[in-house]
């Protein structure tokens, strides 16, 4: 398969990165030095690179993200927002709207994003991130309405929050109740190829459960 990964330089793009080659699928990796998401332009050059190179992609796993918060909801700031705005909005926009054509071409496609539990419970001092998470939830369904009938899936995976063997080396004594594994994320991924296209398109699947 041809599986595009967005945010591949950090722990958890390596970890996808990873499950996908071990398999010997082919994995284009995006970081911010190759290709700067907030550039719809540079995008879509992308799309058109990808599809000379291979005519199709399988997979689109969109990682890229951050997380600002506050003491409380007063003390919110909408700088927070403009720049959740467009780490976790923008970026999405960009490439779905660049590659969806693309992942129409592929026999057995999944547009992937990670969300957060915090989507569907905000708390007081998360109001930016909350509501960004939310947006890029409402725009992959979209995108998934978009797909529907295709054999392409759009799918929003749901954690607490990820962990990685640097966070654990960091703080030993940390229980990190919770949070997802990067390789568990990875798998998890990995297992969306295993059920329909039309099972899975528009679903939020929740891996703390």
């Amino acid at each position: 398969m041809i599986i595009l990964v967005t945010g591949a330089g950090g722990p958890t793009g390596e970890a996808v990165t990873a499950h996908f080659r071990k398999d010997g699928h082919t994995v284009i990796g995006v970081d911010k030095d190759d290709v700067d998401l907030l550039d719809r332009a540079a995008v879509q050059r992308l799309a058109e690179r990808v599809e000379r190179e291979h005519g199709r992609v399988d997979g689109v796993v969109h990682l890229v993200g951050g997380w600002r918060g506050s003491a409380s909801f007063a003390e919110t700031s909408l700088d927070d927002w403009d720049a959740l705005h467009d780490l976790l909005i923008r970026t999405l926009q960009h490439v779905s709207l660049a590659f969806e054509p693309l992942l129409r071409r592929s026999d057995n496609g999944r547009f992937v994003i990670v969300s957060a539990k915090a989507a569907e419970k905000p708390s007081a001092g998360g109001a930016a991130y909350s509501a960004a998470k939310a947006a890029a939830e409402a725009w992959t369904l979209s995108l998934a309405d978009a797909l529907s009938g295709t054999s392409s899936a759009a799918v929003v995976l749901v954690v607490k929050a990820l962990v990685n063997d640097a966070m654990r080396a960091a703080k030993p004594q940390a229980r990190f109740a919770g949070f997802t594994d990067v390789n568990d994320l990875a798998a998890a991924i990995g297992g969306l190829y295993d059920r329909p296209a039309a099972e899975l398109n528009g679903t939020r699947l929740d891996l703390t459960s």
